[in-house]
């Protein structure tokens, strides 16, 4: 199976430039993201990314924190375009799960990226609401795992698992570190890989040999050391 590659962005330059680039899929974004590339009113700035991507599947997040706020929240995302993914947390800021909201949605046929999943027991709980029809994605945040010494891949190969009895079901790997974690992803059978610019730039050059890395690597050094004007007398 192939990982599909999206790109986790807001900047609307980026987002115009790389949705020119065939290997990226579609985008995810986040109100964090959007809050740093400058977005003073999310709507505008929203719909300003699905005018440049109106093609390409666009996750954009709720920012309400309870089921009455969220469900608004989302029923006014859905309208905007009709490849918006709509991203719901996978709980509120107290921890409540948010399996109302994901299964009325779902029943709604309003198609969802569940985010901020790190366990398979958020994904079992997650696909326990949900029909087999509405395409949702599972967003599992490998990279804040990892920073915190534990290996998220066991998660995501159960998670993996148990998302096969569902066809409209992908699981995403979010909160990419480096490049190396597309070719997990794909060694373990992720759907989907939310990637920043940098490091897709990054995969467009996989294939270097490690012989070509050496001499870059030492012509780099000495780059640097004759612009410093280094000396040892």
């Amino acid at each position: 199976m192939k990982t599909k590659i999206f790109c986790d962005i807001a900047e609307l330059d980026l987002i115009k430039k790389f949705n020119k680039k065939k290997i990226v899929q579609g985008f995810t974004t986040n109100p964090s993201l959007m809050r740093k590339a400058g977005a003073k009113d999310y709507k505008i700035y929203s719909k300003k990314i699905l005018k440049i991507s109106n093609k390409k599947p666009v996750s954009l997040e709720v920012f309400g924190d309870d089921y009455m706020e969220m469900k608004r929240q989302a029923l006014i995302i859905n309208k905007w375009a009709k490849n918006v993914y709509v991203k719901i947390p996978v709980v509120n800021s107290k921890g409540k799960f948010s399996g109302k909201i994901i299964k009325e949605l779902n029943q709604r046929g309003i198609k969802l990226n569940i985010t901020a999943v790190y366990t398979s027991n958020h994904t079992r709980k997650i696909l326990s609401k949900l029909d087999k029809k509405t395409k949702v994605i599972i967003s599992i945040f490998a990279g804040r795992a990892a920073d915190t010494g534990k290996d998220p891949v066991p998660e995501f190969k159960k998670s993996i698992k148990m998302a096969k009895k569902f066809k409209n079901v992908e699981i995403l790997w979010a909160s990419v570190r480096e490049p190396y974690n597309y070719v997990q992803a794909k060694q373990i059978g992720c759907h989907i890989i939310t990637i920043p610019p940098s490091i897709i730039e990054k995969i467009e050059k996989f294939g270097k040999s490690f012989s070509k890395l050496t001499n870059e690597t030492v012509k780099a050094f000495l780059v640097d050391s004759k612009k410093s004007k280094f000396q040892l007398v």
